[in-house]
C-alpha cells in the first residue's frame, strides 16, 4: 500500500503513536466536527456516529484511500464523561470515577473511499480505580494532563496509579483499539 493511503483522522497524539507502533503506514489529518451527544443517543452509537463523521469530514478534503476516524468515552452509571471544561469539572469527575468501576467506549471506522464502504465497531472496556484521595487529584489536575482527556484521566500518563485493574482492552483506554482494528484494516486489505 502506497504511502498516503491509510489516513488517520484525528488530532490525538496517542491515536498517532499506538498506530507508529502497530507499524502501520499512515498520515495525520486532523478531523474537526462538532462531537456534542445527540439526546438519547446510547454512548456506543455516539462514539460510532462521532468516528463515522471525523472520518467523512477528513475523507472530504484529503487525498489518500482509507480515513479511519475514532472517538473514546468515559461512562459511569450510563453517563458520558466528556473532556472537563474546567479543573472543577477534572475533580468532580475524578472525584465520581474514584474506587468505581466504569467503561471505556472507543468506536472507530474505516472507511474506504474507493467503494465507499464504511466498518465501524466499538470497543468497551471495563476500568477500575482505586480510591483517591482529594490530594491526589488535585495534584493531577495541576499537571494539566486531564484537561483534554474524556473522563479526565490518561491510562498511559499521569493516572497511571489510579487504575487498580482493567477487563478489556488496553489500547482501547488509551483512544483506539489496536488489535480490532488491525483485523477490520486486514480485512479491506489496507495493510500489506
Amino acid at each position: 500500500m502506497k504511502h498516503g493511503a491509510i489516513v488517520l483522522a484525528s488530532a490525538s497524539p496517542r491515536r498517532t503513536e499506538l498506530m507508529a507502533l502497530a507499524g502501520i503506514e499512515f498520515t495525520v489529518v486532523a478531523a474537526d466536527i462538532c462531537e456534542d451527544a445527540l439526546p438519547g443517543e446510547k454512548p456506543s452509537e455516539h462514539v460510532i456516529r462521532l468516528s463515522r463523521e471525523k472520518a467523512d469530514a477528513v475523507a472530504r478534503t484529503t487525498a489518500g484511500r482509507f480515513f479511519i476516524g475514532a472517538d473514546t468515552v468515559v461512562v459511569l452509571d450510563d453517563t458520558i464523561m466528556g473532556k472537563p471544561v474546567d479543573d472543577a469539572d477534572a475533580f468532580r469527575m475524578l472525584t465520581a470515577l474514584s474506587g468505581r468501576k466504569h467503561e471505556v467506549i472507543t468506536g472507530f471506522t474505516v472507511f474506504d473511499k474507493v467503494s465507499g464502504i464504511h466498518l465501524s465497531r466499538s470497543v468497551h472496556t471495563e476500568v477500575t480505580f482505586r480510591n483517591l484521595t482529594e490530594k491526589e487529584i488535585w495534584d493531577y489536575i495541576a499537571s494539566g494532563c486531564p484537561m483534554d482527556k474524556a473522563g479526565s484521566y490518561a491510562i498511559q500518563g499521569g493516572a497511571v496509579h489510579f487504575v487498580r485493574s482493567i477487563s478489556g482492552s488496553y489500547t482501547n483506554v488509551v483512544g483506539l483499539p489496536m488489535a480490532e482494528l488491525y483485523e477490520v484494516l486486514q480485512t479491506v486489505e489496507a495493510l500489506p
